[in-house]
């Protein structure tokens, strides 16, 4: 292998070995409705046509894939993230325990959930999506699946899942190559209603740290991908308020029909105990991470480098600006 490029060296699969990993989830997916709402099958083709880019979303016989059934991407993308900030090599396909994704997505462990678990994955390798992408006078149309293949080993026919193999698609590995992700809180895996589920997608990827974003109801249903009738819609997003159930984020709609969000809090809060609490970060602090690692989620990097310190007992810090700064400087090395 001496010798070789750094192609030669890429590894034939990788293996979820991180425990703890934060929860991570592609761009793409947060923007648009890829996934369905709906709790019985759902053989509908979604269209979606957004400021130039148009989407088509095409289920199998046994129905699109569901926003539940994402928590497979989602431990995936968090798994291959911490071994790229790890500074390990990664690759497309992956080897995992089912034990350890249930647990991880908060999911029971019972026979049944491994057998939703196998329903999830023919969903996700049976979704077909197609999409366009304009490049100067150029119009480039092209269809994936949202994974590749899988495979299921088990001790005996009837028996507990062993051991899973997942190839994701190139365009999601390339997605979590290029850093283009988002670190979701914890507490997302404990959302059941798929409409929370979304709707926390949504805000996080466009609120993100702003004092207040905005969005008018009609444009939160497109991108939330659904297909009930307006009024119904309103409803159901009015439950949601008044169970103020979404994480790190308080939502209140207005006579108007406009969405207000603001955040709550970090994503990763700082340990209560006075004598070693973080505060937040400067500002320029925050502008000299950007300079360090140019096209990341500063924040999102923030939340990490606060869960490590939380991890390694919250050491005293004379300094936690330089104290995050030197973190990144070294892994981004």
């Amino acid at each position: 292998m001496q010798g070789g490029t750094s192609a030669a060296l890429q590894p034939d699969f990788f293996s979820c070995d991180i425990f703890d990993a934060l929860p991570k989830d592609d761009l793409a997916s947060m923007e648009h409705p890829l996934f369905s709402l709906a709790t019985r099958p759902d053989l509908q083709v979604l269209r979606y046509l957004h400021n130039g880019v148009e989407i088509e979303v095409t289920p199998s016989v046994k129905g699109r894939a569901t926003i539940h059934d994402k928590d497979i991407l989602i431990y995936c993308t968090s798994q291959l993230m911490a071994a790229l900030n790890a500074g390990r090599q990664v690759a497309r396909t992956l080897h995992l325990r089912a034990h350890d994704l249930l647990m991880a997505t908060n999911r029971e462990t019972s026979g049944d959930a491994y057998r939703r678990l196998r329903e999830a994955f023919e969903r996700l390798a049976g979704t077909r999506i197609t999409t366009n992408l304009v490049q100067g006078e150029l119009e480039i149309t092209r269809g994936f699946g949202l994974i590749e293949d899988w495979e299921i080993v088990r001790k005996t026919r009837g028996g507990r899942m062993i051991q899973v193999r997942v190839t994701l698609s190139e365009w999601l590995f390339a997605a979590i190559k290029a850093k283009s992700v988002l670190t979701l809180s914890r507490d997302y895996f404990s959302l059941r209603r798929p409409l929370e589920r979304r709707l926390y997608e949504i805000v996080r990827k466009h609120c993100g740290r702003q004092p207040e974003w905005r969005i008018s109801l009609e444009l939160l249903q497109k991108k939330a991908g659904s297909n009930s009738p307006r009024r119904v819609f309103r409803a159901m997003l009015r439950d949601v308020i008044e169970a103020d159930s979404i994480p790190d984020y308080a939502l209140a709609l207005d006579a108007d029909d406009l969405l207000r969000v603001s955040p709550r809090a970090p994503l990763v809060e700082a340990s209560p105990q006075p004598q070693t609490a973080l505060g937040p970060l400067a500002e320029a602090t925050v502008q000299r991470a950007r300079s360090l690692a140019p096209g990341w989620d500063i924040y999102a990097l923030e939340a990490e480098w606060r869960e490590m310190w939380h991890r390694s007992g919250r050491p005293r810090l004379r300094s936690p600006d330089k104290a995050f700064l030197g973190w990144l400087e070294k892994r981004q090395a």
